[in-house]
């Protein structure tokens, strides 16, 4: 930690806080244009598209779209600094005891879980992690402000990161970083695998009594379950989820369980904070430190109020691994009426990652497309499941798996099936079987995110 960084990234993050959407745009377009003048002089792999160019904001949809694939394999030409080799990068992510180790004494790497099909490695340098820590501090918006005011550094609270304790990945890098670097949150935190079986992870859970539960959300709500079992005996203030998407009948089941509040973030391994909520519970996107661009599947634009089929991420704080018009796969909404919190902040409505979506038989012989997040929110709204795998085996035939075993859970499974099967029917498909298993561990990838629902 740079703490001349830091100040000044929260003293900037503070100033915009109190800017108008006008003034945000101008500071937003003046980060932009300070950022493509610099790679045009000094960056291999997007010199060759600025030169020549205006550097305006007007410009960037003139630039090319780049993925994770493309970037990894032109890695030298990516970073700035030349001492960033993939090979020492590779060996360094793949020792699980160099978590949060500063990479040659001054760049903070985490992976990505490789869930898009391409696994990523990414480098922030003090100033990026400056900026995250900034955006981290002061513009999640606290649930109960009484709370926060007596307690503004949670100096009352113990957290518990449940995730992925054994890569190197965002989360885990992060609050092990804070743990080294002040000596309370190394006592008041504590990192659980969710990697683990269930049962071992609700002992230690009971065991650590933790007053903040840090996760993803398919992780609170299998453990609001086990919670309203009565196995799992917390007394939580707030639930903090990110991730993966936060439906509304989720969080509803985790408040309601819980009895607390629950705060949604929204970041990636490409930029740490990217949205955070206010107080009114509405997702704000940090415009000053970033670009997003929705985007249909040309990459064109969409207009506000519509689903984008991905988002385009610019990066305005990252020197040393810049990202310009970099396609991070999750599809958003941009809200264009503004919040009623006052936050000139743009809002936006995250759907999560466009999976692949299924392809079922139809009746008229024409198949049938139904997207992941449909199906996740009949199996949640209607069904009230929530953890499930529901496994695509062919386009007549799902299976649907769940952990429990009891007769609750069969009940689940039947009215999970009736829903499916109303809204199969609605979509014009044909008859489809759907086979039920209980009782089953539900697989997560090396990260601790679940794939609730798998295509052929």
């Amino acid at each position: 930690m740079d703490c001349f960084l830091l100040g000044a990234a929260a003293l900037d993050v503070l100033a915009a806080n109190r800017c108008s959407r006008r003034e945000l745009a101008l500071r937003q377009a003046q980060r932009l244009d300070r950022l493509l003048r610099e790679l045009a002089l000094g960056n291999t792999l997007y010199a060759a598209h600025l030169r020549g160019r205006g550097h305006g904001i007007t410009s960037l949809q003139q630039l090319p779209v780049v993925t994770k694939a493309e970037l990894m394999q032109r890695f030298d030409e990516w970073v700035t600094d030349p001492q960033l080799r993939l090979p020492d990068l590779q060996a360094f992510t793949a020792d699980p005891t160099r978590i949060a180790e500063p990479f040659l004494g001054q760049y903070t790497v985490w992976e990505s879980s490789g869930s898009s099909g391409t696994p990523g490695i990414f480098v922030q340098d003090r100033c990026a992690m400056a900026i995250y820590d900034a955006l981290e501090s002061i513009r999640r918006s606290p649930p109960c402000v009484s709370r926060r005011w007596l307690d503004p550094l949670y100096c009352s609270e113990r957290m518990a990161l449940v995730a992925a304790t054994e890569g190197h990945f965002a989360s885990i890098v992060s609050v092990r970083r804070l743990k080294h670097i002040n000596p309370w949150a190394a006592q008041a935190t504590h990192c659980l695998s969710i990697l683990q079986p269930l049962n071992s992870l609700v002992q230690q859970l009971n065991a650590f009594a933790p007053t903040i539960l840090s996760t993803y959300p398919t992780v609170a709500t299998l453990l609001a379950e086990q919670q309203a079992l009565g196995k799992l005996k917390l007394k939580l203030s707030e639930v903090w989820t990110g991730g993966e998407t936060l439906s509304g009948a989720a969080r509803e089941r985790i408040a309601e369980v819980f009895q607390c509040a629950v705060r949604n973030h929204y970041g990636a391994s490409e930029f740490f904070s990217i949205a955070s909520e206010c107080a009114r519970g509405q997702m704000h996107a940090n415009t000053d430190w970033l670009i997003l661009e929705p985007v249909d599947e040309n990459h064109q634009p969409v207009p506000p109020g519509h689903a984008s089929a991905t988002t385009l991420l610019t990066h305005l704080g990252n020197r040393v691994q810049p990202l310009v018009r970099y396609d991070l796969g999750d599809q958003i909404t941009l809200v264009h009426s503004p919040c009623a919190c006052g936050s000139p902040f743009p809002v936006i409505q995250v759907s999560g990652r466009n999976d692949p979506p299924l392809r079922l038989r139809g009746r008229q012989g024409v198949p049938v497309v139904i997207v992941p997040l449909a199906l996740t929110t009949v199996l949640e709204e209607q069904a009230g499941l929530f953890a499930f795998q529901l496994r695509q085996q062919d386009d007549a035939t799902l299976e649907l798996a769940v952990p429990q075993k009891d007769a609750h859970a069969q009940a689940s499974l039947r009215k999970a099936c009736r829903a499916l099967q109303r809204f199969f029917d609605m979509q014009g498909a044909a008859r489809i079987r759907i086979h039920t298993r209980s009782g089953v561990e539900l697989p997560r990838g090396t990260s601790g995110k679940a794939a609730r629902v798998l295509s052929i």
